[in-house]
């Protein structure tokens, strides 16, 4: 069955298959929060996005091979209630950004600055620092050598806008600034969207948008 991204709290991750990349994922409770493993095809290493929540059935997605590291895209507590529990059963190094880590109670092995680069195996992600839903919010672009790339976003971009910025008209400008220079501005329109909760879209189905967004103001 092809990838759709459909997937629910309870039931089975779905996988998207690429060419030197496998991305698996699951809805995980009680704010349906989206987790991501990510699997090298090379070399096998494994490295998660996210570690929401339900560290039962992250483990599980994991399996035996482990992972090399948990990124945390930013500080709220709905993304990173597993990731204690998921780096003790792994030894995982922890990654977030690094206006971001102080407000996220494990400690962060390795501080993100925009632009760094994210190994898992042989597969390269490169962080983009996206401030308005936080300070330090991150999102990873997988240049797919293969194919097009795959954007994930975190609470920063979802489909039908940007990530809440709880009516402050200035965190608004600043994240839909960093959005469209950061993300819609350098990707083509084929780029898949994985957003931190709820289904995948694509760069080219939310760019026409961008005009109402910035006039509505959320």
């Amino acid at each position: 069955m092809s990838y759709t991204g459909r997937v629910t709290v309870g039931g089975p991750a779905d996988a998207h298959e690429l060419g030197q990349l496998i991305i698996s994922k699951a809805a995980v409770g009680p704010m349906e929060n989206n987790a991501y493993l990510l699997r090298c095809r090379r070399t096998g290493e494994q490295l998660l996005v996210d570690a929401a929540a339900e560290p039962g059935t992250l483990l599980s997605l994991i399996g035996e091979d482990g992972i090399a590291g948990v990124v945390t895209t930013h500080r709220h507590g709905d993304h990173w209630q597993a990731l204690d529990a998921v780096v003790r059963a792994t030894g995982a190094r922890t990654y977030a950004g690094r206006y971001d880590a102080e407000g996220i109670p494990v400690p962060t092995d390795v501080p993100v600055e925009d632009g760094d680069e994210i190994l898992v195996g042989t597969c390269r992600l490169t962080a983009r620092h996206l401030v308005g839903h936080t300070p330090g919010s991150i999102a990873l672009v997988y240049d797919d050598p293969e194919g097009h790339p795959h954007l994930f976003t975190g609470d920063c971009l979802f489909p039908g806008g940007v990530g809440n910025t709880r009516g402050d008209r200035e965190a608004f400008t600043r994240l839909l600034h960093d959005v469209e220079t950061k993300l819609f501005a350098p990707l083509p329109d084929e780029t898949w969207v994985y957003p931190g909760h709820g289904a995948d879209t694509t760069l080219g189905a939310e760019r026409p948008h961008l005009p109402e967004w910035r006039e509505r103001g959320w």
